[in-house]
């Protein structure tokens, strides 16, 4: 493959390879106790060589995303106003973090990471971005921790290349991916799956085009029994010709935000569902992050790293 277009991988790579996204940029300083555990970014990638799962080949730096694939998802009104950082005061408390021309250059490169993975997807079959999964950014809006929505970016630039003639986005983070839902509301080429706890953040929902709610507490057993009853007939009924799956990893007990209990072998069978599924119809996969807010950053991050490990195992 011989890339043209920002966006698509720099070089193609004769080998097949786990192709995944990260820069230092990723980790944005923050006050001290915010609640957001920034330090996962250097801590997974650290933990996946650490223990051998990946290598540093396996890793690939992405450029900032360019302005015109930028603009074929969010409104030019608010990306002049992070350009310029004319955000209100309210408008900055919604995203949660502190705002910095900064903070709007990492949102570049993230959202450039998950547009390359999904044409590294498209060569390998699976394909992640450390960071990713902000699903709460809007076409004119971020709010939840998520300045632009990089599965919505990444989503409308095969469709305006003619690379994908349907998509589905599998969103597994406990909170409802209300900015991705909005966005798509009237695109019958993305279909939105959102399976999130019913009485957690966001207050007031989108409509995707399948929501599924869960009660707190709902546990392994009925969290994996409804997911894979629910997920081959999605597959089977979209006939997507690329996934996007948001494996946030704040299902799990210790959560301070999630309240779906789940375990961390709980955690990593819902990946596994997810990918096998993927793998066995040759679909190709690109995976984004999400939330995760333990309070023991090693939850966090065992969890994040399960879901590389999978792909790794069952994909190479």
């Amino acid at each position: 493959m011989r890339p043209t277009i920002a966006g698509r991988p720099h070089r193609a790579y004769s080998i097949p390879m786990l192709k995944v996204a990260f820069s230092p940029i990723y980790k944005y300083q923050l006050p001290e106790n915010h609640r957001f555990p920034m330090v996962k970014y250097e801590l997974i990638p650290e933990q996946l060589l650490y223990e051998g799962t990946l290598t540093n080949d396996h890793f690939f730096h992405p450029d900032p995303l360019e302005e015109t694939e930028l603009l074929r998802t969010h409104d030019v009104d608010y990306w002049q106003k992070l350009q310029h950082q004319t955000l209100t005061a309210k408008e900055i408390r919604a995203i949660g973090f502190p705002m910095t021309p900064l903070l709007v250059k990492r949102g570049l490169h993230i959202a450039n990471g998950t547009l390359q993975c999904s044409y590294y997807s498209r060569q390998y079959g699976v394909s992640m971005n450390v960071a990713g999964g902000t699903h709460h950014a809007f076409r004119n809006k971020g709010e939840g921790f998520c300045v632009f929505n990089d599965i919505a970016i990444a989503a409308n630039s095969l469709l305006h290349h003619q690379v994908c003639q349907k998509i589905l986005v599998v969103d597994l983070d406990v909170h409802q991916g209300n900015g991705t839902a909005r966005i798509f509301q009237d695109e019958p080429r993305v279909f939105t799956f959102s399976m999130h706890g019913e009485k957690n953040y966001p207050l007031r929902k989108e409509q995707s085009d399948l929501d599924i709610g869960l009660p707190d507490k709902t546990g392994d057993e009925a969290y994996l029994k409804i997911l894979k009853n629910t997920l081959p007939k999605l597959l089977d009924e979209v006939q997507p010709d690329q996934v996007f799956y948001l494996s946030g990893v704040d299902v799990i007990y210790s959560d301070k935000l999630g309240r779906l209990a789940l375990s961390l072998a709980g955690c990593k069978e819902r990946d596994h569902i997810v990918l096998s599924l993927c793998r066995k119809n040759n679909i190709p996969l690109a995976i984004s992050m999400g939330g995760g807010y333990s309070e023991r950053l090693a939850h966090i991050v065992e969890a994040h790293c399960n879901t590389f490990r999978l792909a790794q195992e069952l994909y190479f």
